[in-house]
Parts: structure tokens; sequence; C-alpha cells
């Protein structure tokens, strides 16, 4: 086994892409096509990249038609500034938004299947958070196919990439970082069908591997989505940013977790409790439904919690409904045919007659990579490091800061995407420098552990357990005893880890063997997350406190969580970009330190 934790070999390459979902391939697909000759190489976890978490997006994704007499980028900006409870950095959110329409075109031009209207134009639908006019009444702002819009793009970036000879390394993740002076030269990546460790040397290295869902029991996520992008950050001694900015989407699908998308509330879904009540004007008399996802989801909760759900039997778990009984047949049919089908596939129940259960669900990671607004991965000091990127989930530029509006993130997707292969290019055009010499060695001791240990405990077990008391203790509502618990619970579960033995002492294809180490990198964002949910004592967007439920300003900054070993957290903090704010433009008092009503 000593002999098979040695790198079978070394290549090279211009770009490496870690993940290859809709970032990753947008990113691929703008380096091809400006740079024909250059060789690409993504690596995905999956067995293809088509099985991407961003295939499974529904609902649409937000941009400003220039035309469109009724909105305006500035109130794209505005809603983006007050959905993040004000922790949005202002420069990526301007970036952002502007070139969002473009990128609309980029799609379109290339094939996607964009919905349309009778009359030809692109089909719009509005989403919770959207509005015109700084908060006045809900905007049209969403493009979209159907309900799989996430599919439509995927299909898109991924064919881009694909006609210009992108090299794709299927079932294969990156076990080690090489990083040395401040500069990044590749990684060392395991091939699990080969069984074998290889060194990719690479100019650029961009990390799009996703995000981390499985933290949690019930989440939206598949189940690749174990953190593993931030967990390899952290052993790499760079920081993760903001990882207690957690989003609970509001309508899981009770049972399996699984999106039940905010285009059944833009449609006209109403959400009921045990009575039958539709309670949402308690909690955002305005907005309503289409109030932003924390929100909503805290006034599910707390229907819940005031006994007004419904106890599921089949599940031991209580919900509210959500009504679409009186949308028009073609609505169902046309706008809404897959999540209709999810109801009916695995809830057995037909949408169009019945109520239908769901419950907030574990949904996506505000937090992430620390980067400046082009991309680049920055150190605890701010510093850029040199040849690392990172986009997509994974990433916290910060768009979205503590809580995401509905389309922004698959519109983060495109547009950053973008950015970064811009940015990559510029670094590939330059004159070449020597990449320092790093052979990676932190991935062999790792492995070298997980078969030396001969415990009779179960990686599965201990998982379980791991996402049982973070889905208790660290989701939609946070106390400062739930926190530490859980803390003290994680150290529990690694020193159990460490102890536990693999049933089979093979590399080749040992699906035990990747979740110990997806276990290792659960383990390491779970306690990156708890300290950070300890530490900020106040609410903010998805981070809320019930023993401190205000928001407070001397908390408004970004967290850095840094942990080159498990359980040794250094804190730091990254000031919230306000350049909107501080240029003093028309409306700048709108990007102040607002008030949150909806």
């Amino acid at each position: 086994m000593q002999e098979g934790l040695k790198t079978r070999a070394t290549t090279r390459c211009d770009v490496l892409i870690i993940g290859a979902g809709g970032a990753g391939m947008r990113c691929a697909a703008e380096i091809l096509e400006r740079m024909p000759g250059a060789k690409v190489i993504a690596l995905t976890k999956v067995s293809h990249p088509q099985k991407s978490h961003t295939s499974t997006a529904q609902g649409g994704l937000a941009a400003v038609d220039p035309r469109d007499p009724n909105d305006a980028t500035i109130f794209h900006m505005f809603d983006t500034w007050k959905g993040s409870d004000c922790t949005a950095d202002q420069n990526v959110v301007k970036k952002i938004c502007e070139s969002a329409w473009e990128e609309i075109l980029w799609l379109e031009n290339r094939g996607m299947h964009f919905s349309r209207d009778p009359q030809g134009h692109l089909s719009k639908r509005t989403f919770g958070g959207h509005t015109r006019n700084f908060g006045e009444a809900s905007a049209f702002r969403a493009v979209f196919e159907a309900d799989r819009t996430g599919k439509g793009i995927m299909d898109t970036a991924w064919g881009e990439s694909l006609k210009r000879n992108i090299l794709f390394i299927n079932q294969s993740v990156a076990v080690e970082l090489l990083i040395k002076d401040r500069q990044c030269s590749g990684c060392i990546v395991f091939e699990q069908k080969q069984g074998a460790f290889l060194r990719i040397l690479t100019r650029a290295t961009v990390f799009a591997s996703g995000g981390s869902g499985q933290v949690f029991k019930v989440t939206t996520n598949c189940r690749q989505n174990t953190g593993d992008g931030l967990a390899l950050i952290m052993e790499a001694g760079l920081p993760v940013m903001d990882p207690e900015a957690v989003q609970f989407h509001p309508t899981g699908i009770v049972g399996p977790g699984i999106l039940a998308s905010e285009t059944l509330r833009s449609v006209g879904g109403i959400l009921r409790n045990r009575d039958q009540e539709p309670f949402m004007e308690r909690y955002a008399p305005k907005m309503k439904e289409l109030a932003p996802r924390d929100l909503v989801a805290r006034a599910i909760e707390s229907e819940i919690r005031a006994g007004r759900g419904i106890l599921n039997p089949d599940h031991n778990t209580a919900h509210v409904w959500i009504d679409l009984r009186h949308l028009p047949a073609e609505v169902h049919e046309q706008e809404i045919p897959e999540v209709s089908g999810f109801f009916k596939r695995y809830v057995n129940l037909d949408p169009q007659k019945e109520l239908c259960p769901v419950r907030p669900s574990n949904h996506y990671h505000m937090g992430g990579i620390p980067t400046n607004e082009f991309g680049e991965v920055e150190d605890a000091q701010h510093r850029a490091i040199e040849g690392l990127y990172a986009v997509g989930e994974c990433a916290a530029a910060s768009f979205h800061g503590f809580n995401r509006l509905g389309t922004n993130s698959i519109l983060e997707l495109i547009t950053v995407g973008k950015v970064v292969g811009d940015r990559v290019i510029e670094r590939l055009k330059r004159e070449p420098g020597a990449l320092p010499e790093v052979k990676g060695e932190r991935f062999r001791e790792k492995f070298e552990g997980y078969f030396a240990a001969n415990g009779r405990d179960n990686v599965g077990l201990i998982r379980n357990a791991l996402r049982s008391v973070m889905t208790e203790k660290v989701s939609v509502f946070r106390t400062e005893a739930g926190i530490s618990e859980a803390i003290e619970t994680l150290r529990e579960l690694k020193a159990r880890a460490e102890r536990t033995g693999l049933s089979r002492k093979t590399l080749v294809m040992d699906q035990e063997l990747v979740q110990r180490w997806e276990l290792d990198n659960l383990l390491a964002l779970a306690t990156a997350i708890c300290a950070a949910a300890l530490h900020r004592k106040e609410s903010r967007g998805a981070h809320f406190r019930d023993d401190f439920p205000e928001r407070k300003d001397e908390f408004n900054y970004h967290t850095l969580v840094t942990m080159p070993e498990f359980g040794k957290i250094e804190l730091g903090r990254r000031e919230v970009d306000m350049s909107v704010f501080h240029a003093g433009g028309a409306h700048h008092e709108k990007f102040g330190i607002i008030e949150r009503k909806y």
C-alpha cells in the first residue's frame, strides 16, 4: 500500500478546473473560445459532467434587460444588497448585475432554449426579494427554461467546452493543493477508477467544486456536495469566509428534502399552516410568499414551533403545506412540470388536487473560499494567491452576503465564470515564470492513516451523527448552548473517525475510502461553521441566533476562519465593500446600512 500512495505520474496543462459544473464550464468555455490552443483539464467527482449539481437548478436566473421599461440594474443591485442583510460586497454586486444581460445573450446565442411568451420575447417570472423602484412592487426579472434552467445552462456551457477539446478526468478528486510562497502550481489528484494519484502542474488552478449541503441531514444538495474545496483550502492554511452563512430553502419536499422551487411561490403558490391559514402576512406583510428565503424559512419554522405545523406520519416530522390547487392546468403543465412530478413521485400527491408538504431544507452556502472581485483567492491578510481562483458556490466574493436571493446563484455561475476566464487568460498571456517545486506530501500521510486504523466503528454512522447534530443545533435557529454542544460532538466524532478502520485495503473504486475522505472534509467544514456561528453574537440574514435576535453594526464584516489543523481555529475579518454607497452617486443612500423589512 505504501507504494500505491505515491504519485504515478506528473502531467502539465495551462488550466486546471476542479469541478465541472456550470461555473467551471463557463470559465472553461471562455478560455477555450479565446485561446483555442490552451490545454484545459477539468476534474469532476461524478461519473460525467452532466451529473453535476448545476443541472438540478430549477427556477431561473435574474438579469435586467436594458430595454425593459419597468426594471433597472440599480433595482437588482439594491435588492441584492438589501437581501444580503447589508453584507454583500458592493463592487461585486455592481459587476455581476451590470454584466447579467450580456451573459443571457451568450447563453441564448449558443443554443439555450429559454422559455418565451406568446409574442416571442423571453418570458420572465418574479422571485422572492426581487423588486422594482427600491421595493415598491415585485419585479419580473428572472428568465428561465421551464423549471429546469440549470440543466439548460449546463448543457450549453458543457457543450461549448466539449467542442473545443477540453479534457475531463471523471470520478476524480483533488486531495492536496500545491502552494508555496503564495503561488499555486496545481494539485494532487486521486483517480478513483484507477486507484492512483496524479500530480497536475498548471499555471492556473480554478476551484469550482460546488456546495456543502451534506453537512446537514435534510438537504436539497446531491450526495457529492461534501464541501471538499473548502476543506482543501483550510488544509493549505488559507481561510474560508462567512462559513456561518448557510441558506435553508423554505420549501424542501418533506422526506427526501428535494427542492420544491421558489417558482411555486412566484406562480402563486400559497403557504398554509395546520388550519390551512395563509400565514406569511404575519411575517412579511407586503411581500408575503415572495419575501427573501431566510424570512420565509424562519416563518415556516416559527409556525411549526408554535404548534401550527402538521406531523407527517411517514417521516415523523412536522411541516406546513404549499397550496398549488388553484393554479391553472397550463401552469402545472408548462411552467412547473418537473416540480409537480416530484410531488407525485416522492410523496404520491397530485399538486393539482392536494396540498403538498414542505419544510425548510439546507440549500446553499453563501460563505466559501474568499476571493476578490476577479475571482482570485485571497489569504487571511487579503493578499491574492498567484495562480489560484475560485468561482461558483464554493467561492465567496461576496455577491450574496448573509442571504442569497433566488436566481442569483446561477447568475453568479455564468457571470463570474466569464470574469475568472478573463483573468486566467491575462495570466496565460504573460511571460511564464517558473512554477515553484512542490511535491505534495500531506495526502500520503492522510491516506496512510486511513489504512492504518483498525477500529470497528462505521464511517456511515459517524457521518449520520455529524449531519444530525448540525441539523438539530446549527440550522435555521441557533443558540450558544446548541452550537457549543455541536462543537463538542464534532470533536468526539473526529476522534471516532480517526480510529475507524476500512473494511477493504484497496485504492481501486473503493467508495468506503472516498467516504472516509469526505468525512474528514465534512468534519472540518462543520467545525468552521460552528466556530463562526458561535463568534457572531447577532442575527444577520440566514444566520439567526435566538439568544441574539437583532442585527448589530459591530458585526458588520465578513468572518474569516483559518484551521490548518482540526480544531485549531483562528478568526479574522474582512470589511464589507460599500463602494457604491461611498461613491455618492444617484441613489447611493439606498446602499447604506438599511433596515430590512418586506
